[in-house]
C-alpha cells in the first residue's frame, strides 16, 4: 500500500463519490441538524451542515422551510445555528460567528425580515444554545469560555479563538483547565439589548432551561473539564440572585432537561452514557413543589429528546430495538399515544429528535440508507414531506449503495443480538466488513448512508457492511446498555464473532474475506478481536484505545475508563492491563491500518501510533496514518477522500480483490 494514495485509483473512486455526495448541493444544507417551529407549525426553521466548496470541513447554516424548500435567513457564508421562534412567533433569535469564525454570538430579528437582525450585545466567549423564556422578555444563554472542551461527538477537541503567532521556539504550556473554560449562564434582556452573567464562579453548566421567569433548571458539574461531565448534578438556579439549589443526584449520567410552561414540573433523561452528546435512557419527571420524582415507563424505548407540549403533555424521541420513536405521555395517568413513524428512522444530530406542536403532531427529520434528509411532519394519519435533501447526486449514491437489511442471531450466551447489513446487488457470499460502532452506548440504525461515507463506499466496490449492535448498546433499554459495564472486549467480541458466522452461515459473508473496522470504541474492538481471533484478513481501527493504561493519562476522560473498566491502571493485573490490544499484541496475525487525529482529545494519536509500533515489534504488517487537522472524528473533505480511498485499498489488497 503507497504512503500516498492520491494518486492511485482508489483515490480517484472515493473523489468521485464524494462528488457525487455534494458537488451539486454545494451552498445547500446536506443534512439537517436541528429544527424548530412556531406552536401552529406556520413557520419552520432548520439547522443545516453545508459546504461550500469540496474542500475543508462544513459549515452550519439556518433555514427556512417554505415552498418544498430551504431560504437561507441570510446571505453570506458565515456559520448560523440554533434558530429560535419566540413565544409569540413574531421574532426569529439565531446565533452567528460573523465577527469571529468559531465565537458564537445571538442575534435576533423579525421573523418576517430576518435577514434585517441585529447582532446583540455580545458575551466573553461562545454562545452554545438559547432559550426564550416563557413570556418572551429574555433569553437564556449557554456560553462556552476559549479553551473549553469539545464533547468526542463533534471532534474531541477544544474551543479556539484566534492568537498571534508564537516564536518557533515557544513551548505549549498546560497548567490545568484555562481560566476561560468554563461553561456558564447569562440572561439577556430582548428589549434592552441588555445582558448579564447569571451563574456564580466555581460551577460549570452543560445544560440547562427555564422553569418560569424566575428560575433556571441546569446539569451542572464543579469543574469545566470534560470528564467531568460524567458526575453533573441537576441544580435549580435563581435567576436575580443566582443562588443554587441541588434538586437530583444520579447513578448514572444526566441530561435532556426540559420544565413544565406552569414551572411546576422537571423532566430529563439520566443513562448510561459513554459521551456528551450520546444521550438515550430513562425519563424521570420530578414535582419541583414535592421533590417527588417518577420514572415514565415508554416500554423499554431509551429516550433521547424531551419536550413539553402543555402543562400534562410530554413529548418524547427515542429508540426502541432498531426503530425510531415518537410519543406523547399523559403525565396525570401515565397514558401513552406514539406516532407512527413508517419505515425510515428519526434523524438528528446523533439520536432522534424533532419538535412537537400544539396539536401532538411533531416536525422532524427523517431518513434511511438510502434515502438523505428530509424534514417531515409526523402526525396520527401519516407524514407531509415539507422539504428534502436529495438531489441528483445523492440519488446516484443511494442507487449505487445496495440495501440494508435487518438481522439477528443468538449469541453464545443465548442473548438475541440485532444489527443492520448492507449488501451490494447480486447474490453472496461477499467479501463482508464487520463495522464496530462508538460508544460502546450508541447504535447502528438504518440511517442515510449509516452515518457513514465509508459503508456505501464500500458497498459500491462489492463489499457486504455488517453493522451489529452488541450489548452495551442503546435502543433496548439501560439493563442491556449495562451489560458491557466491566467486561469491554469480552461478551460483546462474542456477538460480533457469532454474528460473523451467522452471516457465513446464511451465505452472505465469504470467510476468506473478513474484516474489521471501527471507530472510538469501535476502533478499541477492532485492535482488540484481532489479539482475540485471527478469521480476519485486514483491520482497520480508527480513532482507537489501544491501551486502557497510557489513555488514562492522556485523555481528557479518564472517567470513562474507570466507570467501565475494572480494577486500577496502578494494578497490572487489571483490565487495564489485560484487556489493552497493546499488551496482547504478540497474537494478532492480521494486517492492521491503524488511524488517528493529531487534535484528539478523548483518544489521542498516540494510541494509534502505540499499537502500530507494538505489531511492528511483533513483525505484523502494520500501517499508521495520522490526520494532522482532524480530531475525533473525519470532518475535513480532503481527509474523508483520502480515508475512504485508504480503507478501500488496505480491504481490497488483503482480500486480493
Amino acid at each position: 500500500m503507497p504512503q500516498q494514495v492520491h494518486e492511485t485509483d482508489f483515490h480517484t473512486l472515493s473523489a468521485a463519490f464524494i462528488r457525487r455526495l455534494h458537488e451539486s448541493r454545494l451552498g445547500l444544507p446536506h443534512q439537517v441538524i436541528d429544527l424548530s417551529a412556531t406552536p401552529d407549525a406556520t413557520r419552520v426553521v432548520a439547522t443545516g451542515s453545508v459546504r461550500d466548496t469540496l474542500s475543508g470541513p462544513p459549515r452550519t447554516a439556518v433555514y427556512f422551510i417554505e415552498d418544498g424548500d430551504f431560504r437561507a435567513i441570510v446571505d453570506g457564508v458565515e456559520s448560523t445555528l440554533h434558530g429560535r421562534f419566540s413565544p409569540n412567533g413574531r421574532l426569529l433569535s439565531f446565533l452567528s460567528d460573523r465577527k469571529r469564525a468559531g465565537i458564537f454570538q445571538l442575534h435576533i430579528g423579525s421573523a418576517d425580515r430576518v435577514e434585517n437582525a441585529k447582532g446583540c450585545t455580545e458575551v466573553d466567549g461562545t454562545v452554545e444554545y438559547t432559550q426564550w423564556s416563557p413570556t418572551g422578555g429574555r433569553i437564556l444563554l449557554g456560553v462556552a469560555g476559549v479553551g473549553a472542551d469539545i464533547a468526542s461527538t463533534h471532534g474531541g477537541t477544544a474551543i479556539t479563538a484566534a492568537t498571534r503567532d508564537a516564536p518557533a521556539w515557544c513551548p505549549t504550556v498546560d497548567y490545568g483547565t484555562p481560566e476561560k473554560a468554563w461553561r456558564s449562564l447569562w440572561i439577556h434582556d430582548v428589549e434592552n439589548d441588555s445582558v448579564r452573567r447569571l451563574s456564580l464562579p466555581g460551577a460549570n453548566y452543560w445544560e440547562s432551561a427555564w422553569c418560569g421567569e424566575n428560575q433556571v433548571v441546569a446539569v451542572s458539574s464543579p469543574s469545566p473539564d470534560e470528564d467531568s461531565w460524567y458526575r453533573s448534578v441537576i441544580v435549580q438556579v435563581d435567576v436575580d440572585t443566582g443562588a443554587v439549589v441541588e434538586l437530583f443526584r444520579g447513578e448514572d449520567q444526566l441530561g435532556v432537561l426540559t420544565t413544565s410552561p406552569d414551572g411546576a414540573r422537571v423532566a430529563f433523561v439520566q443513562a448510561l452514557c459513554s459521551d456528551r452528546g450520546l444521550f438515550a435512557g430513562n425519563a424521570f419527571v420530578m414535582d419541583l413543589a414535592t421533590r417527588s420524582v417518577s420514572r415514565l415507563d415508554v416500554s423499554d424505548a431509551d429516550l433521547s429528546f424531551l419536550q413539553w407540549i402543555d402543562a400534562e403533555h410530554l413529548g418524547y424521541f427515542g429508540i426502541r430495538h432498531l426503530e425510531s420513536v415518537a410519543g406523547i405521555v399523559d403525565i396525570r395517568d401515565g397514558s401513552v399515544s406514539e406516532l407512527p413513524t413508517g419505515n425510515r428512522s428519526i434523524a438528528g444530530s446523533r439520536l432522534p429528535r424533532g419538535h412537537f406542536l400544539q396539536d401532538g403532531s411533531a416536525v422532524v427529520v427523517q431518513d434511511s440508507y438510502t434515502l438523505p434528509h428530509e424534514v417531515t411532519v409526523l402526525t396520527k394519519g401519516g407524514a407531509k414531506i415539507l422539504a428534502s435533501t436529495a438531489h441528483d447526486g445523492s440519488r446516484e449514491v443511494g442507487s449505487s449503495a445496495g440495501r440494508a437489511e435487518a438481522v439477528s442471531w443468538t449469541a453464545p450466551d443465548g442473548l438475541t443480538i440485532e444489527g443492520i447489513v448492507c449488501l451490494p446487488p447480486g447474490e453472496g457470499p461477499f467479501p463482508t466488513v464487520l463495522n464496530v460502532h462508538g460508544g460502546p452506548v450508541w447504535i447502528h440504525r438504518e440511517s442515510w448512508m449509516m452515518k457513514q461515507s465509508i459503508v456505501p463506499f464500500l458497498v459500491s466496490q462489492g463489499f457486504a457492511v455488517f453493522c451489529p449492535n452488541p450489548r452495551g448498546s442503546c435502543g433496548r433499554g439501560q439493563a442491556f446498555a449495562r451489560k458491557a459495564v466491566g467486561d469491554f472486549g469480552g461478551a460483546e467480541v462474542q456477538d460480533h464473532l457469532s454474528g460473523i458466522d451467522h452471516l457465513v452461515n446464511t451465505g452472505i459473508a465469504d470467510p476468506a474475506r473478513l474484516g474489521v473496522m471501527g471507530g472510538s470504541h469501535g476502533g478499541y474492538i477492532a485492535s482488540w478481536i484481532v489479539t482475540q481471533d485471527d478469521r480476519f484478513a485486514a483491520a482497520v481501527p480508527f480513532f482507537p484505545v489501544t491501551d486502557w493504561y497510557s489513555w488514562t493519562f492522556s485523555t481528557n476522560i479518564p472517567s470513562f475508563g474507570f466507570l467501565n473498566l475494572d480494577g486500577s491502571p496502578e494494578d497490572p493485573g487489571s483490565a487495564f492491563h489485560m484487556r489493552s490490544p497493546v499488551t496482547h499484541a504478540s497474537s494478532v496475525r492480521t494486517p492492521c491500518l491503524t488511524i488517528g487525529g493529531s487534535l484528539d482529545k478523548c483518544t489521542p494519536a498516540g494510541q494509534a501510533v502505540e499499537f502500530h509500533n507494538a505489531l511492528r515489534l511483533q513483525g505484523v504488517e502494520s500501517a499508521l496514518c495520522i490526520y494532522p487537522n482532524e480530531g475525533h472524528g473525519i470532518r475535513g473533505i480532503e481527509a474523508e477522500i483520502d480515508f475512504n480511498a485508504r480503507i478501500l485499498d488496505w480491504f481490497a489488497s488483503h482480500f486480493d480483490l
